[in-house]
């Protein structure tokens, strides 16, 4: 029987990524954009997984998990993992209280969540990955392939097929942030800002990823004069 894996992320550009790192298992995995979708499929079958994202807009991933401590009979035998860019020492104990199998820091490297979904299921360690050949990283710059190298297992189709995959969520990306602004939403223009952190990042564009995290910090103090100009700038690099 098929080992099934619930992931559960607001971000598209995430639930992606995990899709592609996890194609060669044989496992089926069910993604849920928020915390009542994954609900529903908690209550409809059982997974030998769950992976959760922590800031998502409406209930949190510890209101998840809190809500499988109160239900283990959805949780089952279930492993829960934890997926966030930000695990502090504060946030780790009170993960600890919810039998939190696994803390997966954000962004992560392919080899990191495929060892992660591979233990859970006790499938076996995959073969060593043959050596990459510079001409394969041609066209991409030095922290693009520094980037393959290090999230993607060296695997350059598969940062490619990521990265064509967030572009086209950027578009989305643009309309919640502009309508955050319109809004003077700031927990909105927080969550895009801890998105785009990681993503920027995980596609090898650290400049603009540490722009997001002063976005991220602007909109956590509701900074309008400070998290404008870093907006503006943010949206620039997303639209080209």
């Amino acid at each position: 029987m098929t080992a099934r894996v619930l992931l559960v992320d607001d971000d598209a550009s995430i639930r992606r990524f995990v899709a592609l790192a996890l194609e060669e298992l044989e496992v089926e995995l069910v993604e849920a954009a928020n915390v009542p979708q994954a609900r529903e499929q908690l209550a409809a079958g059982r997974f030998a997984l769950v992976i959760t994202d922590l800031m998502m807009p409406g209930e949190t991933g510890l209101d998840l998990l809190q809500h499988l401590a109160d239900h283990p009979e959805q949780r089952g035998a279930a492993r829960l993992a934890v997926f966030s860019a930000g695990l502090n020492a504060a946030m780790q104990a009170r993960l600890g209280e919810f039998d939190v199998w696994r803390q997966l820091g954000k962004p992560i490297a392919l080899t990191e969540l495929e060892q992660c979904v591979r233990d859970a299921i006790g499938a076996a360690a995959p073969p060593p990955a043959a050596t990459v050949a510079a001409a394969e990283l041609d066209g991409l710059s030095a922290a693009e392939q520094a980037t393959v190298e290090r999230h993607f297992a060296g695997d350059r189709a598969l940062f490619l097929a990521y990265r064509a995959s967030c572009v086209a969520q950027f578009a989305n990306d643009l309309r919640q942030g502009d309508d955050a602004f319109a809004r003077a939403d700031a927990p909105a223009l927080r969550r895009l800002a801890h998105s785009l952190k990681s993503v920027l990042l995980t596609l090898g564009q650290p400049e603009a990823s540490e722009r997001a995290r002063q976005l991220e910090d602007a909109g956590a103090r509701a900074d309008w004069e400070a998290a404008r100009p870093l907006w503006q700038a943010l949206r620039a690099q997303l639209a080209s």
